[in-house]
Parts: C-alpha cells; sequence; structure tokens
C-alpha cells in the first residue's frame, strides 16, 4: 500500500505503517552514521543532552555528497543499517520513532522497534540522486567535523522508502524470501 506520511512520527502513526507499505515522506528528519550514533549515546551515558530532540524523529543513515552549484545536497543515498545496531536500542528507548536506512537489523534493534512502537525504513540503495531531489533544506546541526557523517537536518518532501520493520516486528526481508520459496515450490 502507498502512503503520505508527514513528521513527527507519532506512535500513532507507526501502528498504521505495514511492513511493505511505500511511503512518501514529508516534513523534518535528521541524518547519522555510525560515528554520530556512538556521540550520541556516549552523551546519553553521561547524562548529558543530546544535539537533536530524537522524540518521534526520523534518522536517515546517511553520508550525502557535497551539493552542486544550486542544489540544498549532493547524492544520498542509504548507508548499511547494522552498523547502527549497537546505538539503535538506546536511541529508540528516549523516543525515536523511525530509522531509513538499508539492509538487514540485528535481533535486538527489531525486539526494540516492537517494544518503542518505532519503524524500520528502507530507502532504495541506487537511487542516491533520485531521493537527494526529495531533500528541499539541509544544515548541520552536529558534529560538523565529521564532514559527511555530521548530523543534518533536512527538510524532505516525498522521500520514498519502504516499510521493511513495522511495529509489531513483521519484517519484509523475511516475508519476500518466504513467498519467494513458496511460489517455486
Amino acid at each position: 500500500m502507498e502512503k503520505k506520511i508527514t513528521t513527527p512520527l507519532t506512535e500513532e502513526k507507526v501502528k498504521d505503517l505495514k511492513a511493505g507499505d511505500s511511503v512518501f515522506i514529508t516534513g523534518t528528519i535528521y541524518t547519522a552514521r555510525d560515528a554520530a550514533h556512538k556521540r550520541l549515546v556516549e552523551l546519553l551515558d553521561k547524562g548529558e543532552e543530546l544535539p537533536i530532540d530524537v522524540k518521534d524523529a526520523i534518522i536517515y543513515y546517511v553520508g550525502p555528497t557535497p551539493p552542486k552549484p544550486g542544489e540544498v545536497i549532493g547524492s544520498a543515498g542509504p548507508t548499511t543499517s547494522y552498523r547502527m545496531d549497537p546505538y539503535s536500542p538506546r536511541l529508540l528507548d528516549i523516543g525515536l520513532k523511525g530509522m531509513i536506512g538499508k539492509g538487514l537489523r540485528g535481533p535486538e534493534v527489531i525486539d526494540s522497534i516492537k517494544q518503542n512502537t518505532a519503524v524500520y525504513f528502507a530507502a532504495i540503495g541506487g537511487a542516491a540522486a533520485l531521493i537527494g531531489k526529495s531533500v528541499t533544506e539541509a544544515e548541520i546541526v552536529a558534529y560538523e567535523d565529521l564532514g559527511a557523517e555530521a548530523i543534518r537536518k533536512l527538510e524532505v518532501k516525498d522521500f520514498p522508502a519502504v516499510v521493511v520493520i513495522d511495529s509489531e516486528g513483521n519484517n519484509l526481508y523475511e516475508i519476500g524470501q518466504r513467498q519467494y520459496l513458496d511460489s517455486i515450490k
């Protein structure tokens, strides 16, 4: 099913998303990869405030290329999500509702997605230039020293993604594999 959603990504909106849904996201999302995630969790460990409010937010696992003249952002394709697995449950526990990346997630993350009524989206690898066109504004908000991996606040319009793991733990990667294997029997 195709759905349009706007941020903030509330629990009610998350519950309406099912594995396999195509979504178009409009609103604010943040970028962060493993180096930024590590710093965020270190701040939590120290009891310090984060540089972004993750409550009802979506984090996109991307390190965009520099923008060409006249563009807001360069190529912005997803990075492999499992590198964020050691950090994701902590952020989900404090209110993060959505993550966008590519690839499988570990069992601890899936359990945390279910426990915290969150969702994992996949962005299409190889469609980085197209994805970049859905970004209408981009600004670095933390960890500028990380370069491409700095945390950015993005304003997006109709950002394309697919629900891979919904709030009930249904996993499109597993569902799709089962359907394929059943079809060739």
